[in-house]
């Protein structure tokens, strides 16, 4: 039986907790701080031959435009193109230009926002739970009164400290 001899070039635990601030690009000023910067950009990137040939390989393999959309604005705002919000103000324009060019290449693709597993009749609607979280909340609101009389605080005052490294008052 052969030994392994061990590696030490391996990175150490908590190394990528290390770096300095600003060294990522999420933690930099966006490239592109406004929706119509970003959607330009958009518009250049997807509009390319390469990226729309990978785009209808991924779309063919049954991948939700949703979830296309999701990688594509969330690595964007990784590398530092655009803040979190712009990604998400952008995000019905990306899917938009996805299903764009999966319709021009006529390929049968799901947009991931409805689910046709879900059973209709056992599962409550969205509106219904609204309304009884409403209503709970209504109802511990109603319980609650705010009309109580809150005791004056009396402020002690803190000893004085003594020693050697004590700050001086």
């Amino acid at each position: 039986m052969l030994s392994e001899e061990p590696n030490f070039d391996r990175p150490i635990p908590g190394m990528s907790l290390t770096h300095k601030l600003g060294d990522r690009p999420w933690q930099n000023p966006a490239e592109f701080s406004t929706v119509d910067e970003a959607i330009d950009y958009y518009m250049e990137q997807m509009s390319s031959e390469e990226f729309m040939t990978q785009l209808a390989d991924t779309l063919e393999m049954g991948v939700p435009v949703t979830t296309l959309a999701n990688v594509i604005q969330m690595s964007n705002a990784m590398n530092g193109v655009h803040n979190l919000d712009v990604g998400i103000m952008v995000l019905p324009i990306i899917m938009e230009m996805i299903m764009l060019i999966g319709d021009s290449a006529g390929i049968k693709y799901t947009t991931g926002l409805d689910n046709p597993n879900k059973i209709k009749s056992s599962n409550p609607t969205r509106e219904s739970l609204l309304s009884k979280v409403a209503m709970k909340y209504k109802k511990v609101v109603d319980e609650v009164d705010f009309t109580e009389d809150k005791e004056e605080e009396v402020e002690e005052e803190e000893p004085k400290s003594k020693g050697l490294m004590s700050r001086r008052n």
